[in-house]
Order: C-alpha cells, then structure tokens, then sequence
C-alpha cells in the first residue's frame, strides 16, 4: 500500500469510527478513535509532503484535498488551491474538477466561473464524471460560458452514462430538463456530439 493510499485509509477509518458505535458511546469513542487516527496521519503526512514536492501529482491532490477539509492539516483553502493547481498543471483529472470549483465558490481564489469552466472543461474531455456534469451545469445557467443547451444536454448525457445511483439520477434530470427545451432537431444534435464524443474517448476496459 502507499503512503497516498494508507492516507486516504486513515479517512475512511476516521468516518467508521465516528459512526460504528452506538449513539450513546460514539462521543467517547470517536473521539479517541480520531486521537490515535489522526497521529497515524500526522505520520503519513510527512511522507505525503515528500512526494508532493518532489512533483507527484496524486499526492499533490490528496494534499489539496486535506487542506481543503482540513484532515490532517490546518483547513486553508489558498493552500488547498495551491496543490490542486499544482497536481491540475499536469494533467490530474481531480484536482482540476476540484480547483474549478474552488474558482466557482471563491474558495481559496477568486470567485471566477470562467475559470471554473476552464478547468471543468479540461477534466471533463478526460472523462471525469463530476467535471462533465458542473460543465453542464455552466452551460444551462449561463454561468462562464454562454448558455447552450445543447452543450448542456451532451455533458450531461455523458455524465449520466459514467455515474450511478443518486448521482445519475440527478445527471438524468438535468440532461432531461435541458432536452425539454431544444427542439427536435437541436436535441438530435446534442445526441449525435455525445455519440461522437464517446468514439474518440474509449473508456479503459
């Protein structure tokens, strides 16, 4: 297991923790489970910010991601932005879904959808699900780009077709929503830029 992975363990571990035991003992309970998790953390921590300045883009996000939650490390979102730019410069799909949603809310940088759109933009062409949907999003509200339902429509299609549960039925309602609004030969367009988006993006078997 690496360090990166063990991290992200510790996460998961905390949640479970924090909610295995029954109500009456889960304050006393997580709250030691978090003492000693956190110390494990702590120590892969160092290890992490090893990696991440000697350039490795995972641990660059997995470290944008604690700051931004503040796991392990004081919660900054100016240092959260700072690595996930860093990891989103070369090429990491995550943390340029992430970081444009920090230019979205003002989190850490200046409010600029835009710039949201920019980075949604180049994690959604590497099939990130996330990233097509807040795409999506932008093109129905007119939020960075210009409103298109159209382009809506087929980043939302392509959403839905990569998540599950409650996360594609939410991409189904808005691809729906925005295929209300299109006329017959307008929502044939958006199906056919899907389909052809689909050829020249074959997903990993």
């Amino acid at each position: 297991m690496t360090h990166a992975t063990r991290f992200v363990a510790v996460a998961v571990l905390v949640a479970l923790a924090a909610t295995a035991c029954a109500p009456q003992e889960q304050e006393e309970v997580s709250e030691s489970a978090y003492e000693g998790l956190e110390r494990i953390a702590n120590s892969e921590l160092d290890a992490l910010l090893v990696r991440a300045e000697a350039g490795d883009a995972e641990a660059q996000n997995i470290l944008g991601s604690s700051y931004s939650s503040g796991f392990g490390v004081p919660e900054d979102d100016a240092e959260a932005a700072r690595w996930y730019r860093l990891a989103a410069d070369q090429g990491h799909a995550g943390a340029q879904n992430d970081l444009g949603l920090m230019y979205a809310n003002g989190q850490g940088v200046p409010e600029d959808h835009a710039e949201a759109v920019r980075w949604y933009r180049l994690a959604a062409e590497q099939g990130h699900a996330s990233a097509q949907g807040r795409l999506g999003n932008g093109y129905a509200n007119g939020q960075g780009v210009p409103q298109d339902d159209v382009q809506a429509h087929l980043w939302f299609d392509l959403a839905a077709s990569r998540m599950t549960g409650v996360l594609r039925e939410s991409a189904v309602e808005a691809r729906d929503l925005a295929a209300s609004r299109l006329t017959p030969d307008d929502l044939s367009e958006a199906q056919r830029l899907a389909r052809e988006w689909d050829a020249a993006h074959p997903r990993e078997p």
